[in-house]
């Protein structure tokens, strides 16, 4: 139970929870923390910040501080490598333990937020997100709830976590770069450095790059060639479109690989095709990776990186949120 009392009758008395001090422009963050002891020389501050009354905390046995609940609350969301931060201000934040994929169930996390008087917000699933980066913040409503609530919550996630991050270990990648102006060098090929850098960003090596020609039996041996050589995942790059001097989509049909699908709902990426030989995922990317920053090949990567299969069904699923401007990473 929480008393309400005037300030200048706190004193000696410790604060329910955090006060929040305003400075525009500067500084937001909390002028006294939960349990202070309120003294003498603390009341101006309180009525600077607009408190004549402060909450005293008296809890019955059924119920929660909002601290101890976030804790519990965050504890049971959080699946693997994620750390916890303290509470602050109510709130405590989900933290990636490493750099991988980013998974939200959330079907889970609505009916989590549906429980009433408690809440948890996350950046979208499917992001890759880099070791250190906030993916969640879960806080109480009130500054006091029944401990039935969060044991409710905890039910909920008891066989699965709302959130986790999944690693995305080093991949032996292969490019092979289509097109016969770049065969002949009468182009400098301009994906290498791009994909290069992308992939090394996400912990990966490049391991091998194939020039061919726009010969669809020339591209099917490489791609048969680089798993044969123990490639992961293999990217086969320019002549996507429909034009008919690109043949980079036959080459895929013919080294026997399977097509989940030439055409995504992704913009830029429209043009990407995903196919797998056997298991090996081969992705075949479209001249937009040249020259936008963030393309459909930004979000197939970590997904790649992590192990996972793209089924068509993904891939259609993708539209919702599929029109893509730069990321802050």
């Amino acid at each position: 139970m929480l008393k309400v009392i005037p300030v200048e009758e706190a004193i000696g008395m410790p604060l329910a929870h955090d006060i929040t001090e305003i400075v525009p422009g500067k500084h937001k963050g909390p002028a006294f923390r939960r349990g202070h002891i309120v003294r003498k020389e603390d009341i101006s501050k309180l009525l600077d910040v607009g408190k004549r009354h402060l909450y005293v905390m008296e809890l019955e046995k059924d119920e929660l501080h909002e601290e101890d609940a976030a804790r519990r609350l965050a504890k049971a969301a959080a699946g693997p490598n994620l750390k916890l931060t303290d509470p602050v201000e109510g709130r405590v934040n989900l933290v990636a333990e490493i750099s991988g994929l980013l998974k939200i169930d959330a079907d889970l996390l609505y009916r989590f937020n549906s429980l009433g008087d408690l809440m948890m917000a996350t950046l979208p699933s499917n992001r890759y997100v880099r070791q250190g980066d906030v993916v969640a913040g879960t806080r109480t409503i009130p500054v006091v709830v029944k401990e039935a609530l969060i044991e409710q919550a905890e039910a909920l996630c008891k066989d699965h976590p709302i959130v986790k991050v999944l690693p995305t270990p080093s991949r032996k990648i292969h490019l092979i770069v289509t097109g016969s102006e770049v065969y002949s060098g009468r182009i400098k090929d301009g994906f290498e450095p791009v994909v290069r850098k992308k992939v090394a960003e996400m912990g990966s090596d490049l391991a091998d790059k194939q020039l061919a020609t726009d010969d669809p039996d020339q591209i099917s041996k490489l791609i048969k060639n680089a798993q044969g050589a123990g490639a992961e995942i293999i990217l086969v790059s320019g002549g996507m479109s429909v034009d008919p001097d690109d043949k980079t989509p036959e080459g895929i049909r013919r080294s026997g690989a399977k097509v989940e699908s030439h055409g995504f709902p992704i913009l830029p990426g429209s043009m990407f095709v995903m196919a797998y030989l056997n298991e090996t995922p081969v992705l075949g990317l479209s001249g937009c990776v040249l020259h936008d920053p963030f393309t459909a090949f930004d979000i197939l990567l970590p997904r790649l990186l992590a192990g996972e299969k793209i089924t068509r069904a993904d891939i259609m699923a993708m539209g919702h949120g599929g029109l893509q401007k730069k990321h802050d990473h």
